[in-house]
């Protein structure tokens, strides 16, 4: 059983759910028929990736809480024009890329990607029983498998969007989100869940640490670096000048929809619920999950009560996500103590990271890259530490896909900087995005004086 688990973690797309109903048919574990099977897998996908969806709102209100008034509209914008954007470019070609065909290093450049013939067949009244045997020893629903891996690709876009907030035009966002979801994000994600290299290697990532967070790490970083700081964030002396957000409530509340969101997309992982095996094991998911969100929280708290004698708010939120990350590589651990260490490093580790990067004047508005990139990194490390991966092979993966994305990201940045700019002049930053791309404000009564201050 130990086996077919391993295998399903390193298997997604065209190949889990299917290798979970064909066990099934087995003797030792013939307990529903494969149509059922088939039911419940394809429930998962659907059910998992609708939580998922919701941690793009989770993402809008934590960065509409970290964000300045004036700019508060211009990231809700971006939240639900990218999660738009990247849907479309993974349903015209980012799946394919990512699962049809993978020959080790990408998969197919075939456009769009539509139910199999089969289950139009049956869709649409046909009795045949070849028919229905073909749709169900497929052993999911075509799309359902779709669905659940494009609410992935919109996360990793949606972290980009923090880092970048207050400076960073709206149109060529929207053109680099097309090209990370439609094809960046789906060549790295072919080497491991696709099938590619990696995976043969034995490069373990369950729910995405590297796959997903550390990729759209990677991705801000470079934009960063590119962009440069928000005016007034870094003094000519190196000092750090704090731009605090305008509604931690509001990131707070982004902050537990984004917690809720992660049961899906850690438990959605395992791809199968078609056993008594598989639901055993989307619940031992769901608890490590959330153990590792709260000692990120607690131990981000200690830090910065340690540190700078006062707890800090968007530490501890901060906390809870890079716990939450943390754990997303191996959530499959049978010991839950275990979580609750790895989710604790992850929640010390962002409080060094985020001033970390303002001595190198690194300005990420929300502390994505802490988060994301360097607790994904560290969890996807945990796997060989604490988990059933080898360290060496982990190593090998994080390196891989970080210089893959730090040599695509520049290049599309360098490009976009350099033909139609990506950031808005300074008299656009003083008066804010809201007003100076929108012609629109978040917060209308508070009056254009007082929005020109925050």
């Amino acid at each position: 059983m130990s086996t077919m688990l391993s295998t399903l973690r390193n298997l997604t797309g065209g190949g889990a759910a299917a290798l979970a109903v064909a066990t099934l048919a087995t003797p030792a574990l013939a307990e529903v028929s494969g149509e059922t099977a088939f039911v419940f897998n394809t429930f998962l996908f659907l059910f998992s990736g609708a939580i998922v969806m919701l941690m793009a709102a989770g993402f809008a209100m934590l960065e509409s809480g970290l964000v300045r008034t004036k700019n508060t509209a211009s990231i809700c914008l971006k939240n639900i024009s990218l999660y738009s954007v990247a849907g479309i470019m993974y349903y015209l070609i980012g799946y394919n890329l990512m699962y049809v065909d993978v020959s080790g290093y990408l998969g197919s450049f075939g456009l769009l990607y539509n139910p199999s013939g089969a289950e139009v067949a049956l869709k649409g009244g046909s009795e045949d029983a070849a028919v229905l045997a073909e749709v169900v020893d497929n052993g999911y629903s075509v799309m359902s498998d779709w669905f659940f891996q494009m609410v992935f690709v919109a996360t990793t876009t949606s972290i980009v969007s923090g880092t970048l907030a207050e400076r960073l035009k709206i149109w060529p966002f929207m053109i680099f989100t097309a090209i990370l979801a439609g094809i960046i994000y789906p060549i790295q994600g072919s080497w491991t869940w696709g099938g590619g290299w990696l995976s043969e290697m034995g490069f373990s990532d369950f729910a995405g640490s590297t796959i997903v967070h550390s990729v759209g790490g990677w991705a801000a970083l470079t934009g960063a670096i590119f962009l440069g700081a928000r005016k007034g964030k870094y003094g000519p002396d190196g000092r750090v000048h704090p731009l605090p957000g305008a509604n931690l409530p509001l990131a707070t509340l982004g902050t537990f929809v984004l917690w809720f969101g992660w049961f899906g997309f850690n438990g959605g992982s395992q791809l199968a619920l078609g056993s008594a095996l598989d639901a055993a094991a989307v619940a031992i998911v769901f608890v490590n999950t959330n153990l590792a969100a709260a000692g990120g929280v607690v131990a981000a708290m200690a830090m910065t009560q340690i540190l700078y004698k006062k707890i800090d708010l968007t530490m501890a939120l901060n906390g809870a996500l890079a716990g939450l990350v943390s754990i997303t590589a191996g959530p499959d651990l049978d010991n839950h103590l275990l979580s609750i260490i790895i989710g604790a490093i992850g929640g010390i580790i962002v409080v060094f990271a985020v001033p970390a990067l303002d001595k190198l004047k690194i300005d990420d508005v929300v502390g994505a890259i802490s988060v994301h990139l360097v607790a994904g990194v560290w969890g996807t490390l945990a796997v060989g530490i604490f988990g059933g991966g080898d360290i060496v092979t982990q190593v090998i993966g994080i390196v891989a896909i970080g210089i893959f994305m730090v040599v695509t990201s520049s290049i599309v940045w360098l490009a976009l900087k350099y033909t139609i700019g990506i950031r808005v002049t300074d008299e656009a930053e003083d008066l804010g995005l809201d007003r100076a791309e929108l012609g629109m404000e978040a917060y209308p009564e508070f009056g254009h004086g007082s929005q020109s201050l925050t």
